[in-house]
């Protein structure tokens, strides 16, 4: 039996608890958040477990194995770090930290202290994208053209981070998920109407195999739009998040060239076949997240969301970020971008 605390009980923090708290072999032993009516909530929801506004309470705690932290990502890399340092097992909210050089930091200690980090990207448990996973692995795609996806609705307005520090951590870690590479470089701009952090934000991102990555995330869209493309040189899908069956369309069109007397006469044939939708499972994402995060304690295997999934995530949106206040210059993507120690990015507001 896993005992496991949960740092957080605000926004996704109950829905983190209450997926563990499902799992026979997982119980919710302690429930910490600053906020009255957040604790309030959690014993009502966890009358057994210890209810605290202290975090240390939770880390040192000898009565739990693992922590979950579901908090502002400003605080993950001091709570993971002290969570590691008392031996216990971390499941940390997305984005994993706030700086590149957090997330080696984090990384380098589980594996020296041989305990999991797993990173909720919760997306990545979807049937959609598990799916869409299966068909790339297997080919029926073909070899990639581009990924590109829109994330926009009116609000929810952060007040410690931009928009993509909010929404592309969800696209930016499918993407890496789907793709299995990482981009050499970005180009982003975007833009601040209302209180000091980017609200709408457009990113590219450049594939060493000449695929090409395009997210539009963006808080002031009249509308909420939850779409991705991807488009191989044999087949083309496209997800609906927001469709209530067919969330996964594949389509049999395409675009083939032949040469006829040279290259100067190209010509470009288009191929249209029939549209399938594939069978998609319903379990819920972090239903399967919880239980494979359990399943990785007990067996020692590694997540395939771990830390370093985490860490490329958090790399793109550096450069990202930097690509933004430069005005949309190529920035490129990679270890070699450095930064101090647990210092907290212009993109991020200081905590009170």
């Amino acid at each position: 039996m896993l005992r496991l605390g949960v740092i957080g009980y605000g926004y996704w923090g109950p829905n983190v608890a209450r997926n563990f708290a499902m799992q026979p072999d997982c119980r919710v032993t302690i429930i910490c958040d600053s906020d009255p009516a957040a604790r309030a909530r959690a014993l009502i929801q966890y009358p057994a477990a210890q209810v605290v506004t202290d975090a240390s309470a939770v880390v040192t705690s000898p009565e739990i194995d693992a922590v979950a932290i579901v908090t502002p990502v400003s605080t993950h890399h001091a709570l993971a770090r002290q969570t590691l340092k008392n031996g216990k097992h971390v499941f940390v909210e997305k984005p994993f930290t706030a700086t590149s050089e957090q997330a080696e930091d984090l990384i380098e200690l589980a594996e020296r202290k041989k305990l999991v980090i797993m990173v909720d990207h919760t997306f990545l448990f979807t049937g959609a994208v598990r799916k869409m996973k299966e068909l790339i692995d297997q080919g029926v795609l073909g070899r990639l053209y581009y990924y590109d996806s829109t994330r926009v609705n009116l609000g929810l307005f952060q007040h410690d981070v931009n928009v993509v520090w909010d929404l592309a951590p969800h696209d930016l870690s499918i993407m890496d998920h789907l793709i299995d590479l990482e981009p050499e470089r970005v180009v982003a701009t975007g833009q601040a109407h209302l209180n000091g952090f980017e609200d709408i934000a457009y990113i590219t991102l450049y594939f060493p195999n000449c695929v090409t990555a395009h997210i539009n995330v963006n808080w002031l869209s009249p509308v909420k739009v939850r779409t991705t493309l991807v488009g191989g040189e044999r087949k083309m899908l496209v997800w609906n998040d927001l469709e209530p069956t067919e969330k996964v369309k594949v389509y049999d069109k395409g675009v083939e060239l032949e040469t006829k007397e040279g290259i100067y006469n190209l010509l470009v044939s288009y191929r249209s076949g029939d549209m399938w939708a594939p069978r998609i499972e319903q379990t819920e994402a972090l239903q399967l997240e919880t239980r494979y995060f359990l399943d990785c304690v007990s067996s020692g295997q590694e997540p395939f969301n771990d830390g370093r999934a985490g860490l490329r995530v958090v790399r793109m949106l550096e450069a990202i970020q930097k690509s933004l206040k430069r005005g949309g210059e190529p920035v490129p993507i990679g270890s070699s971008q450095q930064r101090t120690m647990n210092a907290v990015p212009e993109v991020f507001a200081p905590l009170d």
